[in-house]
C-alpha cells in the first residue's frame, strides 16, 4: 500500500525532488552529449494515465444531476472549455474535479502504457522520461503525479520524472503526447511530437508530416527505431 505522509506538500516535493533531480540532469546531459542514446519523453495524463475516464467518473459522482459529455463526444484538449459551452458554470465545476485531492493518484493506467514504458527503459541506448505538466493549482497535483509513478512504475522511476509547464524547453528525440499543439518558449523543440490518440483528438486531421500512435498496442518500437537511423 502506498504510504502518504502528512508532511506539508512543498516540503514533501522538495525532499522528493532533490536527489532525483541531480540524477536526471546527469542522465540527460551525459546521454545526449554522447549521441548514442535515444531520449524518449512520455506524457502522463491521457497517455499513461486515463485522465478523461477518471474525470468523467468523478464528475458524474459529484454532480449526478448535471449534464455531462460522453467520451465519444469529447472535442478539444481542454475539458473545461467544452463543459463551459454546455453551460457557463460547468466550466468551474469541471476544473474542481482535477483540483481535488486524490484525482491524479486515482487515475487508472491506460491499457499497455505501463508495460510499454518499462520495456522502453530496458532497451539498449534508450533513456525514457515521464514528461508531464502539473496544474497551477499545486496543492495536490505534483505530489500525486510522483505517487502515481511510484505506484505503477516503481520507486526507481521517480528519477525519470520531469515536471514542467513548458515541454519545448526539454531536450529529447521523441515526445509522445496527446495534446495536438504543444507551444512554448522554443519555437522549434528538439523532439518530434508523436500524437497519442485520445477521445478528444481522434477526429483531428493532422499534418501529413506528423505521426500518430493510436494506442500502446500499436508498434511504438518502430517509431523509436526510426529515430535511430
Amino acid at each position: 500500500m502506498l504510504r502518504i505522509h502528512s508532511t506539508p506538500l512543498l516540503g514533501r516535493v522538495s525532499t522528493l525532488l532533490s536527489e532525483p533531480c541531480k540524477k536526471i540532469c546527469g542522465n540527460m546531459s551525459s546521454g545526449y552529449t554522447s549521441g548514442k542514446k535515444l531520449r524518449v519523453l512520455v506524457d502522463m495524463d491521457g497517455v499513461l494515465a486515463d485522465f478523461e475516464g477518471g474525470f468523467l467518473k468523478k464528475y458524474r459522482s459529484r454532480y449526478p444531476t448535471e449534464p455531462y459529455i460522453n467520451l465519444d463526444d469529447r472535442r478539444g484538449f481542454w475539458v473545461s472549455s467544452q463543459y463551459g459551452r454546455l453551460r457557463s458554470d460547468l466550466c468551474e465545476k469541471a476544473i474542481s474535479i482535477w483540483e481535488s485531492k486524490d484525482f491524479f493518484i486515482d487515475l487508472d493506467p491506460l491499457p499497455g502504457g505501463v508495460k510499454a514504458v518499462k520495456e522502453m527503459a530496458e532497451m539498449e541506448n534508450t533513456d525514457v522520461f515521464i514528461c508531464t505538466s502539473p496544474i497551477k493549482h499545486y496543492h495536490h497535483c505534483p505530489h500525486e503525479k510522483y505517487a502515481w509513478v511510484e505506484k505503477h512504475l516503481g520507486h526507481e522511476f521517480l528519477e525519470q520524472v520531469i515536471l514542467t509547464r513548458d515541454k519545448t524547453l526539454i531536450t529529447g528525440d521523441i515526445l509522445i503526447d496527446d495534446k495536438p499543439d504543444i507551444l512554448g518558449v522554443e519555437a522549434k523543440p528538439t523532439w518530434e511530437h508523436i500524437l497519442f490518440t485520445a477521445c478528444h483528438n481522434k477526429h483531428l486531421t493532422v499534418n501529413p508530416s506528423q505521426r500518430r500512435l493510436n494506442s500502446w498496442s500499436d508498434d511504438w518500437r518502430a517509431i523509436l527505431n526510426s529515430k535511430r537511423q
